[in-house]
């Protein structure tokens, strides 16, 4: 397994706070599951804003990044929503990255991690078993994973050793549009960037911030 990735998020999300900044936030990540094809848009719009903007994301986009959507809990079907995928092609349209590559693919469903009981939650192991990785022409370089939300980061971790071992000489990140803060019983704001790290510690995923 990978030892740790490093990754940058936009905004946070409060499952359980009261308040309405946790209600908004819980409103943001709804919206973000339903896939809506103009709220894509409009979040990579600001997402460009903040990496040109923010000295906490600054730097962390490449012009030559390939943005790799991570899958959802089940193989893709014709269709079907992937909000990644929307992100990461909305992101591209705005003048991130060099393109985007859905090579990174499920084999086989794993449980949906917002629907399990915490210790009944897929481990990195199931994660990155579920994983497969297509064969693109040319081999990326520079590879940034791009999700919805980020919880701990298991299947980050998961999906950035599955394409680690396809591309060693890759450089592997990952960006989460929306960072769980499920010990925060009350977010003071639903933006707030940052960049920070994912590691393999002890047997499982821990993200910091």
């Amino acid at each position: 397994m990978i030892g740790a990735i490093a990754y940058a998020s936009c905004y946070v999300y409060s499952p359980t706070g009261a308040g309405a900044v946790c209600e908004r936030s819980r409103l943001l990540r709804t919206l973000l599951k339903a896939g809506d094809a103009s709220f894509m848009v409009k979040y990579a719009l600001r997402v460009r804003q903040q990496a040109m903007d923010s000295p906490l994301l600054a730097g962390f986009f490449g012009a030559t990044d390939i943005l790799v959507p991570v899958p959802g809990s089940e193989p893709c079907t014709p269709g079907g929503v992937w909000a990644a995928e929307d992100l990461a092609i909305a992101l591209v349209n705005e003048g991130i990255g060099a393109a985007a590559w859905p090579g990174l693919r499920r084999a086989r469903a794993v449980r949906k991690s917002a629907t399990a009981a915490p210790g009944a939650r897929p481990t990195v192991s199931r994660h990155y078993e579920s994983f497969i990785v297509e064969r693109p022409a040319i081999p990326p370089q520079s590879i940034v994973l791009i999700d919805d939300v980020v919880t701990k980061g298991r299947t980050l971790l998961a999906a950035a050793s599955r394409l680690r071992e396809a591309f060693p000489r890759a450089q592997i990140r990952a960006f989460a549009l929306v960072r769980t803060m499920g010990l925060i019983s009350n977010i003071q704001q639903v933006l707030d960037p940052c960049k920070g790290e994912i590691r393999w510690r002890a047997g499982d995923a821990h993200r910091s911030p």
